[in-house]
């Protein structure tokens, strides 16, 4: 896993198997470990995610399941977000997100590259595209991330 040093220091991490060991258990019973989701790169400005593509994630049909797209979306999103802000006083929650479906996939892996369209005190926007191993487009996405005051 790629983390930016600027990551490590602010969440309290000597390096980045410590910081693996905090997310992994902090998404322990999540949707994130239902779908063998995997951080493979977190920097302010870029966030990427891979999910496996199999019977977990499948629709009827067999093949990659729309709802899974959007689902490692957004959560390449919220990361992206969470790693921006001060998670001391603030939760990054999804507003909207919108996907289209370019092609299908039966199996292999998915990557989420989410990049940043705006990065604001009380918004953000992400550019989410998810590829397939060949870098081969699977679906495309943008998602409006709130920053809400934590209670």
């Amino acid at each position: 896993m790629i983390i930016s040093n600027d990551i490590l220091e602010r969440f309290g991490a000597k390096n980045e198997e410590e910081f693996a060991e905090q997310i992994k258990q902090q998404n322990e019973n999540t949707l994130l470990a239902q779908l063998d989701m995997e951080y493979v790169e977190l920097t302010p400005d870029r966030v990427v995610m891979t999910m496996p593509v199999g019977p977990k994630t499948w629709q009827p049909a067999g093949i990659l399941h729309g709802g899974a797209s959007v689902a490692l979306a957004e959560t390449a999103a919220t990361i992206a977000t969470a790693i921006n802000i001060d998670q001391s006083k603030y939760n990054p929650v999804g507003m909207e997100i919108n996907a289209n479906h370019i092609r299908s996939k039966a199996d292999g892996v998915v990557t989420a590259t989410a990049t940043p369209f705006h990065k604001g005190r009380t918004t953000m926007v992400w550019d989410i595209k998810i590829t397939d191993e060949n870098g081969k487009l699977i679906c495309i996405s943008r998602c409006t991330m709130a920053v809400i005051v934590k209670r």
